[in-house]
């Protein structure tokens, strides 16, 4: 547990939603994760060609796996298969969201994978790739930090550099956080993370503003990292708002990543 883990602070950070499982889609498998202490995570994959490559998904704080039904064929137009993993409490998901098991829980959705992908009809050595949105880039960069050998390279949307920071922003008072340590990191492990990084943000986002992605950007000590900032956009219509250098973007990193070409 940590002082994060207060509801009132919590809810700063989680908006959970509740669905159910079962999409009658061609493709598409739907199923859980435990996670320890009779939790278990829901998620969602969209598979596009069983050896194309793979995207893992931790998706943003109001969001859940089923929320990508209409985004998901984008991606397999770029020819790339996407799995969405919801938090506790998020989808069918059990328990309740925590900033405690947040970064833990991404780890055990890592040691799952080879048996997700196996029964949604992924191929074993596709490239795969870890994506986090907003909320999501804290348990995507903890996984790269502590298992990135195993993934191609790592992809942050609308990312966060500044756990506390950010908290503050949202409007929790500052006394509420003083004397806390950042329960994420996010750009204290980035500078540790040497593995090809894309990172898109829209310029014109008022929630987390594009100084994060620049800070995570900079921080990463890899040779191959990509920074686009998508003009007019902000947190929530960056996809919609110029879709074509959103996904091309994701194209060309996974291409030339996945194919190993510099």
């Amino acid at each position: 547990m940590t002082e994060l883990d207060n509801p009132q602070i919590a809810s700063f950070l989680f908006y959970p939603r509740r669905a159910e499982p079962g999409s009658r889609r061609e493709n598409v498998t739907d199923g859980t994760i435990p996670v320890g202490d009779g939790i278990a995570l829901g998620y969602r994959l969209y598979r596009a060609a069983p050896a194309a490559p793979l995207v893992l998904l931790f998706h943003g704080n109001g969001e859940i796996a089923p929320d990508y039904d209409g985004i998901a064929p984008l991606y397999d137009e770029i020819g790339v298969s996407l799995l969405v993993v919801d938090y506790r409490g998020y989808g069918w998901s059990t328990g309740e969201p925590r900033v405690s098991t947040l970064l833990p829980d991404a780890l055990a959705v890592h040691e799952a994978l080879p048996r997700v992908l196996e029964e949604g009809g992924v191929e074993p050595d596709a490239p795969r790739f870890i994506m986090g949105r907003s909320l999501g880039s804290a348990p995507a960069i903890h996984l790269a930090h502590e298992a990135g050998d195993t993934h191609a390279g790592l992809i942050i949307e609308s990312g966060f550099s500044r756990a506390l920071a950010l908290l503050i922003h949202l409007g929790l008072p500052a006394d509420r956080l003083q004397g806390l340590a950042d329960p994420f990191d996010n750009l204290g492990k980035m500078g540790r993370i040497d593995m090809p990084l894309l990172v898109i943000h829209g310029a014109a986002d008022q929630l987390i503003p594009a100084s994060n992605a620049r800070e995570l950007h900079e921080a990463s000590p890899a040779s191959d990292k990509r920074l686009l900032i998508i003009e007019y956009a902000g947190h929530n219509d960056l996809i919609f708002t110029n879709p074509d250098r959103y996904f091309g973007a994701i194209s060309a990193f996974v291409t030339r990543v996945g194919t190993g070409l510099a």
